[in-house]
């Protein structure tokens, strides 16, 4: 195991010791221990496990030792898996609920008996909870909507946790020889931000093979149907995935028709019609026919007029009058009258990046330390890495005072001018906008950034006016560069606090602020939906990892997905700029 991996055993360690009881002290001494190994190096850690020297590192004891040694060469630990053995899987489900932390959790089981979802709700709804000391009528009602939020997000996944889960399938069915052209569909194809279940759709013209590989994958945990054209099966992830088998001449079509949207779909199949055509997943026809419906009669298996022919998409959208249109824009919010005109927008790639901003170190709550998240910048062939640790404010994310931010500023200085990387590092904080609008540094202090992330951390429950005239405060502000995660939403757990988009978009442009995309996969915040109309008002963005970790870098390919959604084009990014651009926008916001 790495660090990363081990600190994340830690870390579980001491929340199911908490969720037992155990002696605080005990607790705290796993949480002590994954904190510190966060800021070693992985070379570092190596060589003390390899000599047997951990015990020296001030924090660690020798019961520790022996753990981190044990995950580090075995990648696994006997007593983490008979602590969870030890702990009802209900109870840590409980943890899913926001607001519910350890010490609320065990008060429910020890007396209420509530060591599950399912108990816990029961336990609410007869109002018993809100009967219990240092709960109440308002903890009661958090928990029972946190369940029901949990009830209707648990059919769906987020984008990137799907892709993952879809991508060795793709890569599987690819590889079969039976298989003449695959792709994924739906809305994993158009980059929705969530998922409800995978679509795969494959050109064959020997069926059998496919089907009896996509039903014995090893992560397929019940086959849910199966026949001779579909196949459907439920993964150990949850997931569903479905499979469809067309013939090669049909690919195309069916590709488009479960690509979707549905209305852009209504839309394309209305656009047919107006030129004599249907428009179906069975192709595209002369509209009628003895048969009535061609397409109708094509599924029926009746002869009649061919389907105009169509190799790629490209072919579909040329015959019905139409530029291609990337999937991610297939939302029937425009896309089919501006293929018409010509007009649609050359999209931002993954391969127009250079560089990230908002990103985390140890210093606050990040798991890797400036060096690491600088060389696995690099790897990734960036440019330029802005860090963005908290501020004091933000004291549950270790956020930095004064004093260990100018720290962290000189410390970027010099590894800056050691030029051990190619990839330059910006200094900057995510300051916290605090509920008056007020933010978390003095001007001094901020005056001595490369830039300056403002983010809403607390008080999510303020008015929309409130809010909205505490955000535009903070835009306001002489020092601040960009705006972090608009509406603070967190995808299929907590819905964004209440603003007036708009409104703060307008204050961004004028005060010349990028509001970043940021390109966490639980928050893709702002939401798409709203990109072009900012955008073609002269908002631009930053697509920002808000990475906590080394491999979260990676992010910033869902937020390109995310602004390809939004319309968003190259000029419209900040992070498109090479590296000499971006020194001198900078500098140009700081004068």
């Amino acid at each position: 195991m790495n660090k990363t991996e081990i600190a994340a055993v830690l870390t579980d360690i001491a929340t199911l010791l908490e969720l037992k009881g155990e002696n605080p002290f005990k607790t705290r001494a796993y949480q002590s221990g994954a904190r510190l190994l966060e800021g070693m190096t992985e070379d570092e850690i190596a060589r003390r496990v390899e000599a047997g020297t951990l015990e020296e590192v001030k924090g660690i004891g020798e019961a520790l030792a022996q753990k981190i040694t044990e995950l580090h060469r075995t990648g696994r630990l006997e007593f983490h898996e008979k602590l969870k053995a030890s702990v009802p899987a209900g109870l840590v489900d409980l943890l899913s609920i926001p607001g519910l932390g350890t010490k609320k959790i065990r008060a429910l089981q020890d007396k209420l008996g509530a060591d599950s979802i399912e108990k816990l709700k029961a336990a609410c709804e007869a109002g018993q909870v809100a009967a219990l000391e240092g709960f109440g009528d308002k903890s009661q009602e958090k928990i029972l909507s946190g369940i029901r939020n949990r009830e209707a997000y648990g059919r769906r996944h987020l984008w990137l946790e799907a892709q993952e889960a879809g991508a060795p399938i793709l890569a599987g069915l690819r590889a079969l020889a039976a298989v003449q052209q695959v792709e994924s569909c739906g809305s994993l194809r158009r980059r929705m931000e969530t998922v409800g279940d995978l679509d795969f759709l494959v050109a064959t013209t020997e069926p059998s093979p496919v089907v009896e590989w996509f039903v014995s994958q090893p992560h397929v945990k019940e086959v849910t149907a199966r026949g001779d054209l579909k196949a459907s099966v439920r993964l150990e992830s949850g997931l569903q995935a479905d499979l469809r088998l067309v013939p090669p001449e049909q690919f195309v079509f069916t590709l488009h028709h479960l690509t979707g949207s549905k209305d852009h779909n209504v839309q394309m199949r209305q656009r047919a019609l107006e030129r004599g055509l249907s428009l179906s997943e069975w192709g595209l026809f002369p509209a009628e026919d003895k048969h009535g419906s061609t397409a109708e009669a094509k599924k029926a298996g009746a002869t009649g007029p061919k389907s105009l022919a169509a190799k790629t998409e490209a072919d579909l959208f040329r015959h019905l009058g139409l530029e291609f249109i990337p999937p991610e824009l297939r939302e029937g919010r425009g896309e089919v009258e501006a293929a018409e005109q010509r007009k649609l927008p050359e999209l931002v790639t993954e391969a127009d990046i250079r560089g990230v901003f908002h990103n985390h170190t140890t210093a606050s709550d990040g798991h890797n330390t400036l060096e690491e998240m600088t060389a696995a910048a690099e790897a990734l062939g960036m440019e330029y890495l802005g860090i963005a640790d908290h501020s004091k404010s933000s004291f549950q994310a270790r956020g930095l005072d004064e004093a260990r931010l100018e720290q962290q500023i000189a410390e970027i200085k010099r590894l800056n001018e050691s030029k051990k990387f190619k990839t330059w590092v910006f200094s900057g904080t995510e300051c916290d906008i605090l509920p008056d609008g007020r933010l978390d540094f003095s001007d001094a202090m901020l005056a001595q950034l490369d830039y300056v992330v403002v983010s809403v951390h607390s008080s999510f429950r303020q008015e929309r006016e409130v809010m909205t005239q505490r955000i535009i405060k903070a835009i306001e502000h002489p020092h601040v560069t960009m705006l972090g995660h608009l509406t603070g939403r967190l995808l299929l757990e907590r819905e964004g606090y209440d603003v007036e988009v708009d409104r703060i978009v307008d204050a961004a442009i004028a005060n010349g602020v990028a509001i970043e995309l940021n390109a966490s996969p639980m928050r893709l915040d702002m939401d798409w939906r709203h990109w072009r109309k900012a955008a073609e008002k002269g908002l631009l963005t930053s697509i920002n990892p808000d990475a906590h970790r080394t491999a979260q870098l990676d992010y910033y390919k869902t937020g390109v997905g995310a602004a390809r959604k939004g319309w968003l084009t190259k000029e419209q990014v900040l992070t498109t700029r090479p590296l000499a651009d971006m020194k001198k926008w900078l500098a140009a916001r700081r004068k």
